[in-house]
């Protein structure tokens, strides 16, 4: 854990000077987040320069099998696993968590996000947007009721240099879509998988059959129908008008050199693939740290698998925590030796955590009062435990957050205003996230 010099409220001296004697009636989380964003002004930096890329780990991942053990958990509760010590005296994670326990320092554990969608398609929209469903939803349900905040962040963000502006692998999450903003937000998705020799981007790679002088003519004739007056007079909503612009996008993407050379995965050193694992969810995350540092905002890791109602011991030692370890661990490490860990925001994390008892099948089932995430880069202290569940693990008791405070910190580490109210087509305004609060300890 980094050693500051801070006063009792957590901030650095010379942080607190800075404020003025004005502020010293109370220092609100606005002023430190504004604060911060002057110095990081000053020195030529902008949050509109961080990048996101989010792990979803699809079906709700066991807290008490990754980073909230329970070791004195009565029998039935505690489970089988061992716990491992991690870089921070005091904290232990699973003990099938080795490189993540040892990397530690480089991120933040939460132990406290809660809330009361216990199904998939409610609890996946929740943690996707920052809003409750308006209706009840089945586990089963693929929803946007709101923009996810990949979307939010591509509306936000925009397209540069002919690279899309939300890109999701393996595919989108249940409600990772756009909503009332529009189909141009929806995560571009990237399928196939990096770790195959085969590896080729739909829609990214040039076609054979359609190069140079071929396609440029094709465009040309495009451009020239184009032309006609009820293109020019880009009349609201007309479809003929959208089309032209995902037409102009994919255009632009596949002739990007930066795109081309961000999913060209055959130029990373053997060494750097073998250190994220040469599986797909390794090869995956290494994808989307390429993607993210020519100037992707934001990337979805889709990896499902997690929904353990039976055999949970055995399938998570078998696949999951050893990829989830290798991968997020080398993740963190090799973002921290390119530079761009300041500028990149990590998060992981699935729609609930899992129940306290082991049912008959050896499995947990949904469990939405208590789950960890893990979230580092972009500024965030390493090495620290935010919030705490009871003894047993049923329910977050100390810091307890909500869906609301982890999306307005994701925004806000981003840039954009979590307070804004935003305007359906139909002119309806709706806020972008209601009531949501600061995680106070990610800004410290």
């Amino acid at each position: 854990m980094s050693i500051l010099k801070r006063n009792c409220a957590g901030m650095a001296r010379r942080d607190f000077l800075q404020v003025g004697l004005a502020s010293i009636g109370g220092l609100t989380m606005t002023d430190i987040v504004r604060l911060k964003a002057e110095k990081a002004k000053a020195a030529g930096k902008s949050a509109k320069d961080i990048r996101c890329i989010l792990v979803w780990l699809d079906g709700g991942p066991t807290h008490y099998e990754t980073f909230d053990p329970k070791p004195d958990a009565p029998d039935g509760i505690r489970g089988e696993y061992g716990t491992i010590k991690t870089s921070v005296p005091g904290v232990h994670f699973s003990e099938y968590l080795p490189k993540l326990a040892k990397s530690f320092n480089r991120y933040t554990v939460i132990r406290s996000i809660a809330h009361r969608q216990n199904n998939h398609g409610a609890g996946n929209h929740y943690m996707m947007t920052g809003r409750p469903t308006p209706v009840p939803v089945g586990c089963g349900a693929f929803v946007t009721f709101h923009p996810s905040i990949g979307s939010v962040v591509a509306w936000d963000r925009g397209i540069k240099d002919g690279m899309p502006s939300y890109v999701s692998l393996e595919r989108m999450s249940r409600s990772g879509g756009p909503n009332f903003l529009g189909a141009q937000y929806a995560p571009f998705v990237i399928s196939e998988s990096p770790n195959s020799k085969s590896f080729r981007v739909r829609d990214v790679s040039i076609p054979e059959s359609i190069v140079g002088a071929r396609a440029e003519n094709r465009r040309e004739l495009r451009k020239s129908l184009d032309n006609l007056q009820r293109i020019n007079d880009r009349v609201a909503n007309d479809p003929a008008v959208t089309m032209d612009e995902f037409y102009q996008q994919g255009y632009q993407l596949v002739y990007s050199e930066k795109a081309q050379t961000a999913f060209d995965i055959s130029k990373e050193p053997e060494k750097t693939r073998e250190k994220y694992g040469k599986n797909n969810f390794g090869q995956r995350l290494l994808l989307a740290r390429r993607m993210t540092e020519v100037g992707v905002p934001f990337v979805t890791v889709y990896n499902g698998g997690w929904d353990d109602h039976s055999d949970l011991f055995k399938n998570l030692k078998k696949r999951d925590l050893p990829e989830l370890d290798q991968g997020m661990a080398a993740l963190m490490t090799d973002l921290a030796e390119r530079g761009t860990l300041d500028n990149t925001l990590v998060v992981c994390l699935g729609e609930f955590g899992r129940t306290p008892k082991i049912n008959k099948n050896g499995g947990r089932d949904h469990w939405s009062f208590a789950m960890s995430v893990m979230m580092g880069g972009a500024g965030i202290p390493g090495g620290q435990i935010v919030g705490a569940t009871d003894v047993k693990g049923y329910y977050a008791n100390e810091n307890v957050y909500a869906p609301e405070d982890f999306a307005a910190s994701i925004y806000t580490k981003l840039g954009i205003d979590h307070a804004q109210v935003l305007h359906t087509p139909a002119g309806r305004p709706v806020q972008l996230i209601d009531k949501g609060r600061l995680i106070k300890e990610l800004f410290v």
